[in-house]
Formats: C-alpha cells, sequence, structure tokens
C-alpha cells in the first residue's frame, strides 16, 4: 500500500538549527553568542511559572526550566564550572557564566536514541545522569553538558568539548550530515519500502499505515535540521549499535518526526517514518 495523502514541506526546506548560536571558533567556547537576550514567547510561560517541588523528577522537566529561568539556572550549576577540552582545562566562575538557552530559541528539538525502546528512558525517575549534547555537524564538534542529579537535585556539573569522531553517535552523525545536505545521497539512503506510520487526514482519532517508495519520499519527507542540532543522553549509548531513532520535537506544538535508520552492508538507510 503507498500512501499519498500527506502534506509535508518537502526535504529541499531544511531547518537550519538554532538561531542562538554559532559554531565554536574554538574548543574552549562554552557558551551562545546571543544575538538578542529577549525571551521568547515559549521561555516566558516557563520562567512565569511557579517553580514545582516535582521539577527534579523528570529531567526533562528539569531542562526546560533550566534554560528559560535565570535564577534556577545560576542555582543549578556547580561553580567553578570545569569546561574540559581533553589536554586543556579549564573553570568559569559565577559572575562568567551567560544565560544558556540550549534549544529554547527554535520550535524544536531533536533526540537520537539506539533502538525504540530507549524512547521510555525520558520517563525514568531514577536517572542519576544525563548529557545535553550541542553538535555542531559541518564543523565536526560536539559541546556536552553533563547533568547529574545530586541529593536529588539535578545540577550542571561540567562541560566536555570533544571532536565529532569521539562521540558515540560519530558514525550516524557524519551519515546524517550528508543525508540532510546531499539529495542525491539521501535517495540512495532510502531503502526500497519505507514503512510509514501517522495520522489518518479523515479521522482525528485515527493512524494509518503503509509504505513509501523513494520515487514519492519528496512528497513525504519532512523538515530536517541541518547545520546545529541537540541530543539528549538519557543514560548509555552504544557505538556499535545498527540502529538510529532520530527524533525531532517540537516545543508547545504538537511535532514529532520518528526517523529510523538501520545500517545495511555498512551503509545507513532510512526504514520508517512515524510523525
Amino acid at each position: 500500500m503507498l500512501l499519498m495523502a500527506l502534506t509535508a514541506t518537502g526535504c529541499t526546506n531544511s531547518k537550519t538549527g538554532t538561531t542562538s548560536s554559532e559554531a565554536p571558533a574554538d574548543t574552549t567556547m562554552t557558551t551562545d553568542t546571543i544575538a538578542s537576550d529577549s525571551l521568547d514567547e515559549s521561555e516566558k510561560l516557563i520562567a512565569e511559572e511557579p517553580m514545582s517541588a516535582a521539577v527534579d523528577e523528570l529531567f526533562d522537566d528539569f531542562i526546560f526550566n533550566f534554560a528559560a529561568n535565570r535564577k534556577l539556572q545560576l542555582e543549578r550549576i556547580r561553580f567553578p564550572l570545569l569546561v574540559n577540552s581533553g589536554e586543556e582545562k579549564e573553570y568559569i566562575e559565577r559572575k562568567e557564566w551567560k544565560h544558556e538557552h540550549f534549544f529554547m530559541r527554535q520550535d524544536y528539538y531533536t533526540l537520537i536514541f539506539d533502538k525504540p525502546e530507549q524512547i521510555d528512558l525520558v520517563k525514568d525517575t531514577a536517572l542519576t545522569q544525563a548529557v545535553v549534547e550541542k553538535i555542531f555537524l559541518s564543523e565536526h564538534f560536539v559541546r556536552q553538558y553533563i547533568f547529574n542529579r545530586e541529593n536529588g537535585r539535578w545540577m550542571l556539573t561540567e562541560i566536555r568539548n570533544q571532536t565529532l569522531p569521539r562521540n558515540p553517535n560519530a558514525q550516524f552523525l557524519g551519515f546524517y550530515e550528508q543525508f540532510v545536505t546531499d539529495s542525491v545521497f539521501q535517495r540512495e539512503s532510502l531503502d526500497d519500502q519505507i514503512d510509514f506510520v501517522g495520522p489518518d487526514p479523515d479521522d482525528d482519532f485515527a493512524q494509518m499505515e503503509g509504505v513509501i517508495t523513494p520515487d514519492f519520499w519528496d512528497a513525504f519527507c519532512p523538515e530536517l535540521p541541518t547545520g546545529m542540532i541537540f541530543n539528549i543522553v538519557y543514560g548509555q549509548q552504544n557505538p556499535a549499535t545498527t540502529q538510529k531513532v532520530f527524533i525531532i520535537r517540537g516545543i508547545a506544538n504538537g511535532l514529532e518526526v520518528e526517523l529510523t535508520f538501520k545500517l545495511h552492508n555498512g551503509r545507513w538507510k532510512l526504514t520508517k517514518m512515524s510523525t
């Protein structure tokens, strides 16, 4: 069954990543270069909400509050904050810290999982460590923000700067960069039949399922972020995995796109898309 009913924006209008960050000039840079310091609506809503005692139960709840609330952010950083760039190490003092907005100044963020079962980790209240990754694809550079739960409170305890080859997702990220910037490569990286699951346009409460063939991919391809993307690591990553689930998740807009890639004979192929 070939699905033809989905309205898509097409692959040529790719998202360019957040506008609040620049590619790093060097590996010691630790904060965003902000063009404007005014909060967007999503940040305002979160910052104005009273802080719940339950904000530390789920890391997702915490990180949105951490990104939007200046006071909370300063309270939840272990100063002086270690910035670890391998052989080079430095410390940031409280007075030197600039507010880190992460993905709050765009309408989505991205997640990379090794398998579908890992998606449930976002609901795990027993997590003791989580890592927010800011991935500069074209610069082959990753900035990791290490959060640990200490005495029941999430704290930013370290920033690690690393070259992309040292990241557990290095192979997939190299593939993804080419997938979203090279249309010929993208077409060659599609499975013969891509399983599709999405909302039924004729029934708001139903899902429709089928397959998409490469010939019809342009009609279904969602906007895919380029340049700089985020990832949140909940627990461990497996560098040897032969499957990746790439998720584009909207911030307060209901957007959810899930792309499943599998490694076939040394090449990643898109095998499934859910919206």
